[in-house]
């Protein structure tokens, strides 16, 4: 009667383990609010908060798969955050006019530019755990062979 539970079970594992890499993500903006806030730093808490996660991706202190999941969820929802935007154009009409157009173009082409490197760093980075991947298989592989042969 109970059936397979082993499906509902990892679904709320995958909910519970997608908000702790939310709330990783969190930790890591109200660093970047703190250090703005103690040091009067000129650049946006999220940008400080961004910068430290790097870094502690590049030093290797968190793995990707600690936020992996979170940061794709977030990343879904991305959209949503443009919303206010779009109908504050509506509200101001005067962002028709010549400078209005300039300033959208430069939105535009900052936008392309921003799509364009992500892209670019996004194919980087995937063919760098392609190789991790494929070198750590083969890595297996010798280990395998060597033990049998001995």
């Amino acid at each position: 009667m109970i059936g397979n539970l082993g499906e509902p079970i990892a679904l709320c594992m995958r909910i519970i383990r997608t908000i702790v890499q939310i709330l990783i993500l969190y930790i890591f903006y109200y660093m970047g609010v703190f250090i703005v806030e103690m040091t009067n730093l000129p650049l946006p808490p999220s940008i400080v908060g961004l910068l430290l996660l790097v870094g502690c991706l590049q030093l290797k202190w968190i793995k990707v798969e600690y936020i992996q999941d979170g940061a794709g969820f977030l990343i879904g929802f991305m959209t949503l955050f443009f919303i206010p935007p779009m109908l504050g154009i509506i509200d101001y009409p005067e962002l028709l006019s010549i400078k209005g157009t300039i300033l959208i173009s430069a939105v535009f082409i900052s936008t392309l530019f921003t799509i364009f490197f992500t892209g670019i760093i996004s194919q980087k980075i995937g063919m760098k755990e392609m190789a991790r991947k494929e070198k750590g298989e083969r890595g297996e592989d010798a280990f395998e062979s060597n033990h049998l042969h001995h």
